[in-house]
């Protein structure tokens, strides 16, 4: 017989006569096979069954035939363990190591317990048995931490333990161990066949001896040394070691502690095991954590098991806790704690607190101690109670009774003549036991029973009410406590009233069955009384509320079936006999609703058809889903008719199905009728909601009119069986909706009458959608007037064309003659132009010497430290509240006060000033000036704590860089401008810490600059209308005209000294009158600060000339030249004054000297110009503007000086001709930046130098900038030209540019238009200088970029140097930083009233209390220490209202 094998040959098996019942009997048993050895397992055969059958052979070799059958083999998968597979007995079933059936992971091998572990090597040995064999390796795999190779030695499997470094770290948080699965796989298959659990654990990680010896590992506790290690030779002495709880440091169980506040009392614990301090060690202390105040009380060890906080006295705030436990630690040698397992704690407590009368005194917890003091009419301890004229009563004396009780309120003040209202009476001193008051209770004259159970000792009574008289109407409530003596007798201030109640009527009428129904009887006198009880029939109706005229209740089921009810209502004792009756009826049903089908979100349409609908007063649909129910509601139309809105389905929307949802119930919920709240006979279904696709990234469609508005979608139709199921949709397009076509994947929208962008919303069910905007562009078609009028344009053209043409040969026949004319003005211009190159050459090789010799020997006038800041933090305010005492009425003045200390201390907490400051600035009407100001004021407050000042800055540059960099802006923009309360704080950290810099060092080349820039102003004509000059270094102050003048030197007489010799001062004949006495006042005052000069506007300018006459120089009068409606001011020109004439200033006088001017008019002209003149060029303005030409308003005439201004088109055409191109006056630039070059390098020098002039470089600069490269690598930020940038924006560009715009702030000085503009061109220098980017700059770039063009590219090295050798400094301590900060703090302590500023901070919590308190509420670190409590503490003492 041949079989087939596995391999593909052909096995032969031969019968013989003789082995022919042998071999059949075996075949029958199924037990041949063909068994094999195959790669990677067993292999196994089809056995093929056998039987016998027989036939006639002719050979007579068989007398059957042998018929085969192929059929399964045992199924071996059945077997799902080694030990079931090789116990099965059948021969045909292995056991693979490497295959696990049905896909669970059972293993033949098994782990016993490490025998041996070698910490020295690491070596982990295992001994196994049952494994399969390993020629080809084995891997040790402990999780995902680490994988090699082991080492496979007989019966065991070495293997070596991950590294420390890549065990994750044990920290308290996740508990002292970690477990980790170490597998052994095979190499040859990867296959795991054997895993057990290996553990790391970590004793350090415990910080008290009893969480550390009952850890399960084998940790020991060194007391000595307060540590947890596991290995105990490390611990001190031996008689430290601690392996058992018992043995700990730890105090035992102790009775309650009650610590009454503000007395001054020990507090004595029993312990065991107290070690005692050793050599070096401190000693014991208690520390008591109350309402997040930490308050540390020295202890003393009497010995092992006692130990005592030293006498105290303790505080809390607030009346409103009269008890509060506190949190008691026991530590010694500064933190080692004892251990606490029994959590005591100490309870304080305020006698006074909530107990404001005699009898809450009195009921209060014995062991208090407290007591009733009735001299001071207060609760508190016998020995506060002043033993003279004083009465002390206590619950445990004879006399303990109070006397004058009161009654406050009595509820309710009406109840029916039958009695039994329960009267509610409240009050104080109501008797502190039930038997004080059982029998002395009369309402209205009527005897009222006292109940027990309503009875609170002190406060309330609760007595049963018995039946009135006819004849009694009204009384008061009266009652005794203990006995009815006049002390202790009380009445109430209300009167109780009898009163009979009736009823009228009541709706509805009725109800259904199953009840549910709200009735509402209605009546008179129906608030009367304590209790209402209501039955229809035998049924009750539940009490829901009452008025005077009503009684709200609702119906519960009938047993009685379908019939009228009589109404029963029962007030206290009294029955009010009415006859009303209600309904009983058959319960509404169900009999159809119309569509059943909604979508995820309902909200689509239902009609219901039933019968008795009109019973339901708040009918509603139901549906549940996944557990969650949601409800809709409905409106009945009539008795069988209503409609509902769909309820929604609870479907997660982010796990939506694309298939139809059922819910697990869908019924009614219809008052009380149970049979309908799950209806079984609908096939309710909700399909998915609909889903639409935005118009495009842009979210913008643009469209012409009348195109539709294509909305693209799926889900649009639900796919009900019928195919006729519709959604209504609505489209609003604006607030206009359009006509909507609904296909399965779009809505086609005829868009409405409107051009113009509006928004798309699209409305289904109970969802809304905006795919995005919708831009209708107008239409353009040209009308018949368009089109006439470009008709008449082109005809028109074609005149005008011809026009020219003809004029065009007429003017060629004068061009000859131009340009002759013109060739002779050409050769005038170019000779003006060389005489005035010429003259600026000049100037510039002179000008520098004469200015370096005038400054010589000016003193420097600097402002004082307060003025100094004051200008910087506050510009522009010159009397601001922190320099004043806070002005509060006296009546609040001490709330006010205490409520400022508390919020200063509340600013010194550093998480509520961070978050006070964050939720500031996430408000969206916290404007820019709102955040300066709150900056300002803050460093105000810190002044005197600059360290913790610093640190609070540096926390917020932090957030800052990390808001920056997570808003993905690029890092060159930080600090670029003051958009943060941190960016303002910074500007004014240094503006403190750099004055000593400024004042020894920077200050002086600042100052020659500003007065090297208005000296050389000074030296050229100056408009005094529009503030232009000759000499500038502003393209647009700079007089682009030529002016002729020349240089006078007057002799001015000293007004503080008639007698001494005359002032020679250098003027201009072209100065106006004001010009020259500011000039005159400069030279006089030479050497005095700018706000102790007189005023020019104070002073007139008197010249006394050579035959004695004297005459006042005015900037108007009556000579002054008016042509063509423009006047010009007068100058010294205009007066002719000669060379060498003889000026002086006098106080301005009513009466003048001269008949000349003695015009009143001229006078009040003239002063009312010198107004104008005072108020634009005022020192107190901090930022000159030019002076407006604005007209006469009685005359319209227009001043002017040298030139007329621009706008006005006054000048004539023939003018022209005595002007030059004005570009030609730019070489001036060149000159005046010539002069002026050697003060602008050295200033830039100065501050970009780290030692100059002996002064070395601030300790701010190096600690700023060291914080800054700290927080560039925090962030992997290593481009160096983005740490450069935010350097430049840190302290050039935030500071150092403002001085250089401002000199005034540093200096006691005036700056006029003309030096602010100058002072903005170095300034912008100096913000070129410190950027990184390159300037491309060409022909036609702004001339003061043009001007510094080749000078910058050394000021950028200088900057560069300047960062590098900070760079490279040794880094400031934080311990010196702080030493240095503590010195500034004392130096300039009290230059701040910090009352004031507090009161100016205090006005934007008062604007964001709500968000401010949010914000601490949410946060865990204020909440730990009750900083919104507290601040509601200051909000109620600065109230108004408190």
């Amino acid at each position: 017989m041949l079989l087939p094998t596995a391999r593909g040959k052909i096995q032969i098996f031969t019968f013989s006569h003789r082995l022919r019942e042998a071999s059949v009997a075996a075949l029958r048993k199924g037990m041949m096979s063909t068994r094999g050895k195959e790669e990677g397992g067993w292999h196994l055969c089809q056995v093929i069954k056998a039987t016998a059958v027989p036939y006639e052979n002719p050979d007579n070799l068989s007398p059957f035939l042998l018929q085969l059958t192929r059929v399964p083999v045992e199924s071996c998968s059945q077997y799902e363990t080694c030990s079931e597979c090789l116990g099965s007995g059948d021969p045909h079933c292995g056991w693979c190591k490497f295959v696990v059936p049905l896909g669970k992971e059972v293993f033949c091998g098994e782990l016993k317990p490490v025998t041996r572990l070698s910490l020295r090597r690491n070596l982990l040995v295992l001994e196994t048995y049952n494994v399969p064999e390993l020629s080809a390796g084995v891997n040790c795999t402990f999780e995902d931490l680490s994988e090699m190779d082991g080492l496979v030695v007989g019966s065991q499997i070495q293997c070596i333990s991950p590294a420390a470094k890549e065990v994750p770290q044990i920290i308290t948080e996740n508990g002292d161990h970690h477990i980790v699965q170490l597998q052994l796989k095979s190499k040859e298959t990867g296959m795991t066949f054997a895993s057990t659990s290996f553990v790391f654990y970590n004793c350090s990680v415990h910080n008290s001896c009893l969480s550390c010896v009952e850890s399960p590992y084998r940790c020991h506790w060194c007391k000595y040394r307060h540590v947890c290690t596991h290995d105990p030779s490390t611990c001190s002495f031996q008689e430290g070691r601690v392996k058992l709880p018992e043995d700990c440091p730890q105090l035992l169980q102790a009775e309650k502690i009650l610590v009454p506040v503000e007395v001054i009392k020990p507090i004595t614990l029993k312990a065991k095991n107290l070690p005692q301090p050793q050599s070096g060690q401190r000693g014991y202390e208690c520390i008591l954590n109350i309402q997040g105040n930490e308050q540390r009380v020295p202890a003393l060890r009497f010995n092992s098991s006692s130990v005592q906080c030293q006498n105290t006295s303790y505080s809390y705030e607030g009346m409103e806790i009269n008890s509060l436990p506190v949190e008691l630690t026991v530590v010694w040698n500064g933190n080692f704690n004892i251990d606490n397992p029994a959590q005591n704690k100490v309870h304080l407590y305020k006698c006074g607190a909530m107990r404001d009368s005699c009898g809450l005194c009195l009921k209060a917890d014995p062991d208090f101690e407290c007591g009733w003091c009735e001299g001071q009419n207060q609760c508190t301890l016998k020995q506060h109670c002043p033993a003279q004229d004083s009465q002390w009563l206590e619950l445990s004396s004879t006399k303990g009774k109070c006397t004058n009780p009161k009654i406050t309120d009595i509820n309710p003040v009406t109840g029916p003549r039958e009695g039994g209202t329960k009267v509610t009476i409240r009050g104080e001193n109501l008797g502190l036991e039930f038997r004080d008051i059982a029998s002395h209770v009369k309402v209205a004259g009527v005897e009222c029973k006292p109940l027990v159970e309503g009875y609170i000792p002190a406060e309330q009574i609760v007595c049963e009410m018995g039946e009135a008289k006819p004849s009694q109407h009204a009384g008061f409530v009266e009652i005794c406590v203990a006995e009815c003596k006049p002390e202790f007798m009380a009445r109430s201030s209300q009167l109780y009233y009898f009163m009979t109640l009736t009823l009228s009527d009541l709706k509805p009428k009725r109800g259904p069955v199953s009840g549910g129904t709200q009735v509402t009887i209605t009546g008179n006198n129906l608030n009367a009384g304590s209790n209402v009880i209501v039955t229809f029939g035998r049924q009750p109706c539940l009490f829901y509320r009452r008025s005077t005229k009503h009684i709200v209740c609702n119906t519960t089921a009938s047993d009685e079936g379908f019939e009228k009810v009589k109404v029963s209502v029962r007030v206290d004792k009294a029955k009010i006999h009415q006859e009303l009756q209600y309904e009983y009826v058959e319960d509404p049903t169900i009999l159809r609703i119309e569509p059943e089908w909604s979508i995820f979100s309902g909200n689509t349409p239902i009609a219901v058809w039933g019968t008795h609908l009109d019973l339901i007063q708040n009918p509603q649909i139901r549906a549940k889903h996944g557990g969650k129910e949601h409800v809709n509601n409905c409106e009945v139309q009539n008795s069988t008719e209503m409609t509902c809105q769909a309820p929604a389905l609870a479907v997660d929307p982010s796990h939506q199905s694309e298939l139809a949802e059922r819910p697990e119930e869908f019924g009614f919920i219809l008052d009380n009728v149970q049979s309908l709240l799950i209806l079984n006979k609908t096939n309710f279904t909700y399909y998915p909601n609909p889903i639409f696709e935005v118009f495009n990234p842009s979210g913008i469609l643009e469209l012409k009119p009348g195109s539709p508005i294509i909305l693209k979608g799926k889900n649009l139709i639900p796919p009900v069986a019928g195919g006729n199921a519709k959604l209504n949709y609505t489209v609003l397009v604006g607030e206009k909706p359009c006509v909507v076509t609904v296909s399965d994947v779009q809505l086609l929208c005829e868009s409405p009458n409107l051009i113009g962008r509006h928004k798309v919303m699209a409305r289904v069910g109970g969802m809304e959608f905006s795919p995005g905007m919708v831009y209708i562009s107008p239409d353009s078609p040209l009308s018949l007037p368009a089109i006439v009028s470009i008709a008449v344009a082109g005809g028109l053209l074609i005149i005008f064309i011809v026009a020219v043409l003809i004029a065009y040969k007429r003017k060629s026949r004068e061009s000859d003659l131009t340009l002759k004319r013109l060739q002779m003005q050409m050769d005038n211009l170019e000779s003006r132009v060389a005489l005035e190159c010429k003259e600026a050459f000049a100037e510039l090789q002179t000008d520098i010497h004469e200015l370096t010799s005038d400054l010589d020997g000016a003193g420097i006038p600097f402002l004082d430290y307060r003025t100094y800041t004051m200008r910087v933090l506050f510009p522009g305010i010159e009397d601001h509240p922190v320099l004043r005492d806070l002005e509060v009425p006296g009546y609040r003045q001490e709330r006010v006060e205490k409520g400022l200390k508390l919020f200063a201390q509340l600013i010194n907490n550093k998480v509520f000033l961070l978050s006070f400051i964050r939720t500031l600035e996430s408000q969206r009407s916290f404007s820019m000036r709102d955040r300066g100001n709150v900056a300002s004021l803050i460093m105000t407050v810190l002044q005197s704590k600059l360290e913790y000042a610093t640190d609070v800055l540096k926390q917020l540059l932090a957030d800052l860089i990390d808001k920056n960099l997570e808003s993905k802006n690029h890092p060159k923009l930080l600090l670029r401008r003051t958009e943060s309360v941190a960016e303002k704080m910074l500007t004014n950290w240094f503006t403190f810490l750099l004055y000593k810099f400024l004042k020894e060092c920077a200050g002086e080349p600042l100052f020659s600059l500003f007065c090297a820039i208005k000296q050389q102003m000074e030296k050229g004509p100056i408009d005094s209308i529009t503030g232009e000059a000759r000499y500038s270094l502003s393209e647009d102050k700079l007089i682009r005209q030529q002016i002729d003048y020349k240089t006078l030197v007057l002799s001015c007489v000293n007004p503080d000294n008639v007698n001494s010799s005359e002032i020679p001062v250098k003027i201009l004949n072209c100065d106006t009158i004001t010009q020259v006495k500011e000039k005159i006042l400069d030279a006089i005052f030479k050497n005095v600060p700018c706000s102790h000069r007189p005023k020019a506007a104070d002073m007139d300018l008197e010249w006394r000339q050579a035959s004695g006459a004297r005459m006042i120089l005015q900037d108007e009068d009556i000579t002054t030249k008016i042509e063509n409606d423009w006047k010009r001011l007068n100058t010294l020109a205009h007066y002719q004054v000669p060379d060498g004439s003889v000026v002086a200033l006098v106080s301005k006088q009513v009466t003048a000297y001269n008949a000349v001017n003695n015009s009143t008019v001229s006078r009040t002209s003239a002063s009312k110009y010198e107004n104008m003149i005072r108020y634009t060029g005022s020192p107190d303005s901090l930022r000159s503007r030019t002076p407006m030409i604005t007209p006469d308003l009685e005359s319209g005439v227009k001043m002017w000086h040298l030139v007329k201004n621009h706008e006005h088109g006054d000048q004539k055409e023939g003018d022209r001709g005595s002007k030059m191109v004005s570009e030609i006056y730019l070489t001036r630039l060149l000159a005046t930046k010539g002069t002026l070059q050697k003060f602008v390098d050295d200033l830039f020098e100065t501050i970009f130098s780290t030692a100059h002039r002996g002064s070395a470089l601030p300790l701010a600069i190096k600690y700023m900038f060291d914080f800054l490269d700290e927080q560039a690598d925090k962030h992997n930020i290593h481009d160096p030209h983005v740490r450069h940038t935010w350097k430049s924006n840190c302290l050039p560009l935030r500071f150092w540019v403002n001085m250089i715009k401002n000199p005034q702030f540093v200096f006691d000085i005036h700056k006029n238009s003309i030096t602010d503009a100058c002072l903005s061109v170095v300034a912008q220098t100096f913000m070129d200088s410190c950027s990184t980017s390159e300037h491309r700059l060409g022909k036609d770039s702004p001339s003061n970029k043009l001007l510094y063009a080749k000078d910058i590219p050394s000021y950028k090295n200088w900057v560069e140097r300047y960062y590098s050798d900070i760079a490279k400094m040794p880094a400031i301590s934080d311990q010196d930083m702080n030493a240095y900060l503590a010195e500034q703090s004392r130096m300039h302590m009290n230059e701040f009233n910090t009352m004031s500023a507090l009161s100016e901070i205090y006005s934007y919590v008062g604007k964001y209390s709500e968000e401010i308190l949010g914000a601490l509420d949410q946060d865990d670190q204020a909440g730990k220490q009750k900083l919104a409590y507290k601040l509601e503490q200051v909000i109620t003492l600065m109230s108004i209202d408190s």
